[in-house]
């Protein structure tokens, strides 16, 4: 690489739900980080890689920053601030609809839940100093004058050196705040290949995908007590055999993810398989099985293979 290139680490943070891995798959240009309906669905930092004339931005989406009740929440917490801390650049994605209605008085208990979350991180980075841009998302949901009265608001509260209007779902405005962010990076050469979108094992992404299936299957039945982990990689020719395990920490949840006669567990296969086979360019052979673990995130071992703290 050329003397002239830019390499660096942005940070996404953000409350639950605000659209971040949105966001991340934007910038990057492809599917690296999942996407659900439900908030607080990513667990670990995932590395997406997005490429910006001579600069190379990579975006490590953190876990949502609430407040947090259990072990796991307290891991997501820390690990979301230390990404945040490590990075060149911190992005934080606000869910602008919701802090409006809030601002309105029209907020519901979800609203007002984010805007306590996003309070605790805008004054998180105003104690900390650090080089932080606002990321307003979801414009194309708010009148103009709404969302200019909101950028007014955040912009004093000092914690931010520039302040972005977005659609993540649309890519409205993501050029001008990807522009942004290859200007933050440092001079150096390329961390990645130029053409690599993410930095996580096949496994890890193999876990994510069907993960992200089993949500959204099964919406408000299945509690956030589930886990996916790829427990064999079997590479064939031109094919791989994966077979991965689902957690559910009752025994009332295992029928759930079954369905009558296996239909829902056969219809997250069959999409995990489907994007998969896609994202890894061959073809995939899946076999899911469901066991119980009470507890399962109380174990160390699982604070290990996503690369959380378990003393968090």
């Amino acid at each position: 690489m050329s003397e002239e290139t830019l390499a660096g680490f942005a940070a996404i943070i953000g409350a639950p739900n605000a659209g971040k891995s949105t966001l991340v798959n934007t910038l990057v240009g492809t599917k690296v980080s999942i996407v659900t309906h439900k908030v607080q669905t990513t667990r670990f930092p995932v590395r997406g890689v997005a490429m910006q004339g001579d600069a190379q931005i990579v975006l490590v989406d953190t876990p949502g920053i609430f407040a947090p009740r259990r072990r796991l929440d307290r891991a997501m917490v820390g690990s979301a601030w230390s990404g945040a801390e490590d990075a060149d650049v911190i992005c934080h994605v606000v869910d602008a609809p919701a802090e409006a209605r809030l601002a309105a008085g029209e907020a519901g208990a979800q609203d007002k839940k984010a805007g306590e979350d996003v309070r605790r991180i805008t004054e998180g980075l105003a104690e900390r100093k650090t080089t932080a841009v606002l990321a307003l998302n979801k414009v194309d949901q708010m009148d103009p004058p709404a969302l200019l009265a909101l950028a007014d608001r955040f912009s004093k509260t000092g914690a931010y050196g520039d302040i972005f209007m977005v659609s993540a779902s649309t890519g409205a405005g993501v050029e001008d705040l990807k522009g942004a962010l290859a200007a933050a990076m440092p001079p150096g050469p390329f961390l990645y290949p130029p053409d690599q979108a993410a930095d996580i094992p096949m496994r890890l992404m193999a876990a994510e995908i069907t993960r992200e299936k089993l949500y959204l299957r099964l919406h408000d039945e299945l509690p956030y007590q589930a886990a996916v982990e790829t427990e064999n990689w079997e590479e064939g020719r031109g094919s791989a055999r994966v077979h991965q395990v689902i957690y559910v920490e009752r025994d009332s949840q295992k029928p759930i993810v079954l369905g009558k006669g296996g239909r829902t567990i056969k219809a997250i296969g069959q999409a995990a398989r489907e994007e998969m086979t896609e994202a890894f360019g061959r073809k995939i052979h899946l076999f899911l099985h469901v066991k119980v673990r009470e507890g399962w995130a109380e174990q160390r071992g699982f604070y290990r293979d996503v690369g959380l703290d378990f003393e968090s």
